[in-house]
This record gives structure tokens, sequence and C-alpha cells, in this order.
């Protein structure tokens, strides 16, 4: 063949099509998503019992550090819907969920401080699994 002719071949390779980053599911990925869809009901379920019965889990008289259980009852079910939706955004594969879920459960983990006078073993057991889980996200993501 002479230069310049082409022999038929494309010139370029087709470029492989790869899911977008953090649209595979690892397991790690499984993991942080059905924890996160077992604390978000979890606090959903703890957040509407502070709303409907706030002597549910009063102890002693005394109730959650600032304003009254029923209040904190109401941000806690928010807060528990919210962590579940992000539970449901990792398992579709959405990588903003990653961050979301970083910045909920923190804000998650912080809050259960108001709950330490009222129930402090499911403060600890809320604060560790959202620790495990933010770790999770921080150190084991693979976007490859």
């Amino acid at each position: 063949m002479e230069a310049g002719q082409h022999s038929g071949a494309p010139a370029q390779a087709p470029r492989s099509r790869r899911a977008p980053a953090g649209a595979q599911h690892s397991g790690w990925i499984m993991f942080a998503a059905v924890m996160m869809l077992i604390i978000g009901f979890l606090d959903a379920f703890w957040g509407l019992a502070a709303i409907v019965n706030d002597e549910v889990i009063l102890v002693g008289g005394h109730g959650a550090l600032i304003f009254n259980i029923s209040t904190w009852g109401w941000v806690q079910l928010i807060i528990g819907v919210l962590i579940a939706l992000t539970g449901f955004g990792l398992l579709a594969g959405n990588s903003a969920a990653r961050w979301f879920g970083i910045f909920l459960l923190a804000f998650n983990a912080v809050m259960q401080i108001v709950w330490f006078p009222a129930a402090p073993l499911w403060a600890l057991l809320i604060i560790a699994l959202d620790c495990v889980l933010i770790y999770q996200f921080c150190v084991n993501w693979q976007e490859d």
C-alpha cells in the first residue's frame, strides 16, 4: 500500500463504554446501602415513637437535652427518611448518594448525643453504625 491509503480499518479502536464513576455495585457499596436502609428505618421508627407517645422514651421524667422529645422525634423521623432514601440511591448507583450519605450519617451521629439521657445504649449503637459507614464511604469506595 502506498502512504496515505487506508486499509479499511478504523484509525482509532472503539472505546469501551464504562459505567459512570460510583455506579458499580461492589460488595461494600451494597453493604453500605443496606445498612443505610436499616439505620434510616430504625431512626424513622424511633422518631415516630417519640412523636406518637413521648412517654415511651422518657427516663426519670427527663427527655432530650434540647426542646422536647416530640420535637426531636420529628427531626429524627425526617433524618431517618432521608438516610433510607440515600440508601436507595446507593442501590441505584447514584454516586452523589455517597456524599449525601457522609453528610447525613455525620449529622445523625452528632444528633444521637441528644438521645443519651433517654436511651444511652441506643445512641451508642447508632453512633457506632454511623461511624462504620462513614469510614466505608471514605476508604473503601471503588470508582474504577
